[in-house]
């Protein structure tokens, strides 16, 4: 496994991020966080992780368009770089490969 590990809440957060494409924003993820796991967060906890994410590499962003709807402002938009892909692959492989191990839930 690369080096630079990523904890539980690192990993569902880059995976919301290849989930939602170019509606992946702070906001919007937050809102995905909360129906996919049934568990709320604070926007705050989002956007340091999404902050830690971008150092470690494992994603990049954009600004978006201006929008009136945002009167006027625009949202970062954050997309996985092929090292967060890369990542997320290991961490999947490396859970699959324990699982198959596991009596009573290999091969399930």
């Amino acid at each position: 496994m690369s080096e630079s590990r990523l904890g539980e809440f690192e990993e569902i957060i880059l995976l919301l991020v290849g989930i939602l494409g170019e509606e992946a924003y702070a906001y919007k993820i937050e809102e995905e966080f909360a129906q996919q796991t049934k568990k709320s967060s604070t926007i705050g906890a989002i956007h340091s992780t999404l902050n830690r994410l971008e150092k470690k590499g494992f994603l990049d962003s954009h600004m978006g368009e201006p929008s009136a709807r945002r009167g006027g402002r625009r949202k970062r938009i954050y997309i996985i770089t092929a090292l967060g892909q890369r990542i997320l692959r290991e961490s999947r492989d490396l859970r699959q490969s324990l699982w198959n191990q596991f009596p009573g839930f290999a091969g399930n």
